[in-house]
């Protein structure tokens, strides 16, 4: 079986996990690392029987131009690195999330990815569980009638480090776009500071099928914290899980909960990490579709920066694509600059995959 050789741009903890994904299929093969801590760099060299060892990605491509990078940095890091893969002539091109803080950044990726013909992948988002594909693809394929509403639940805390998740899974499941936001934030500290940790929104997202979706910032335990969408007949549930399906209703008039019975995923080692790996290389393999790409993250950074701006603004209606695309959301200070420069650096032995010692 060919192998893709892959590299892996910064590896960190969630980095450390790609590793340990990419090393363990059997259609892939990590041929180089680059990491800027060199203690790590080197216990993770020899934790993955890597001997090609860089400390930024440049060094790594001025030797090696491998066929997939898998960009585990801090946001901060991230643009840099993407335009320097694609430019260099990578077929495949993989971040996490949140992709950047402002926007322009955001474009810039996907545009010169697209230019230069480089799949762009997204990172580990439930958007690819291959259970929430499914249901997405049931709903499309109109198993359960016409889809009459939907409704996000538990939308704070990190709107756009943590909420790109809620976004990517309404978009796919609505199979829409949010056209315009109107949103309240709370509270008042986190309004005025410049990233997302602790903002709360509620609002309405007007989505491009003409359903109004409400935004609440906090979950209810029946609703959880994710996505609900429904028809006449049947709500399907996502809440950080496969979703539920309910169908029907019982002599009370409470919606009944029915087996889903989703199909079996041939990989299931990582969750929902190996959907987006899978796919990923499914799409550089064969240009099929991506179950998560960089334009789906960056749709998710410009639907919260719209939500902190209606918020700003005394909860004004916000129509996108925003036009100031210099506008910015940070995410918070470990997500932005890792663990190193946020004071909660990873202990080597946990680094080369033994316990730490107490």
């Amino acid at each position: 079986m060919a192998k893709h050789k892959v590299a892996i741009v910064g590896c960190g903890r969630m980095g450390q996990i790609y590793a340990q994904a990419y090393s363990t299929f059997p259609d892939t093969e990590i041929v180089a690392i680059a990491e800027v801590n060199p203690q790590r760099l080197q216990v993770l060299g020899e934790r993955f029987s890597v001997t090609a060892l860089y400390p930024h990605v440049n060094a790594l491509l001025n030797d090696i131009v491998p066929d997939i990078v898998a960009i585990v940095t801090p946001s901060k890091y991230m643009k840099d690195a993407v335009i320097a893969c694609a430019e260099a002539g990578v077929k495949g091109v993989s971040t996490d999330k949140p992709l950047a803080a402002r926007l322009s950044d955001a474009d810039e990726m996907v545009r010169v990815c697209q230019q230069r013909g480089v799949v762009y992948g997204g990172g580990n988002l439930q958007r690819a569980m291959h259970e929430v594909q499914e249901a997405a693809r049931r709903l499309h394929e109109g198993q359960f009638g016409p889809m009459v509403g939907a409704a996000v639940h538990a939308f704070g805390g990190e709107i756009s480090g943590g909420g790109c998740q809620h976004i990517s899974v309404l978009r796919l499941v609505t199979g829409a776009e949010v056209d315009q936001v109107i949103a309240w934030g709370m509270p008042p500290e986190a309004m005025e500071r410049d990233d997302d940790e602790g903002l709360i929104v509620n609002g309405i997202f007007k989505m491009s099928n003409g359903m109004d979706c409400p935004v609440y910032g906090t979950g209810i335990e029946e609703s959880g914290r994710g996505i609900d969408v429904w028809t006449d007949t049947t709500l399907i549930r996502w809440s950080w899980a496969p979703p539920q399906i309910f169908q029907g209703f019982d002599a009370g008039g409470k919606r009944v909960p029915i087996e889903p019975h989703y199909q079996p995923y041939q990989w299931s080692e990582f969750e929902y990490l190996t959907g987006s790996i899978r796919s990923f290389l499914a799409a550089v393999e064969t240009g099929s579709k991506l179950w998560i790409s960089g334009h789906d993250l960056r749709q998710a950074l410009e639907v919260a920066i719209a939500c902190k701006l209606s918020a700003q603004l005394g909860s004004v209606t916000v129509k996108l694509p925003l036009e100031d695309r210099s506008l910015a959301l940070y995410p918070r200070s470990y997500r932005w600059v890792g663990g190193d420069e946020d004071g909660s650096p990873q202990a080597i032995e946990e680094a080369a995959g033994r316990e730490r010692s107490s």
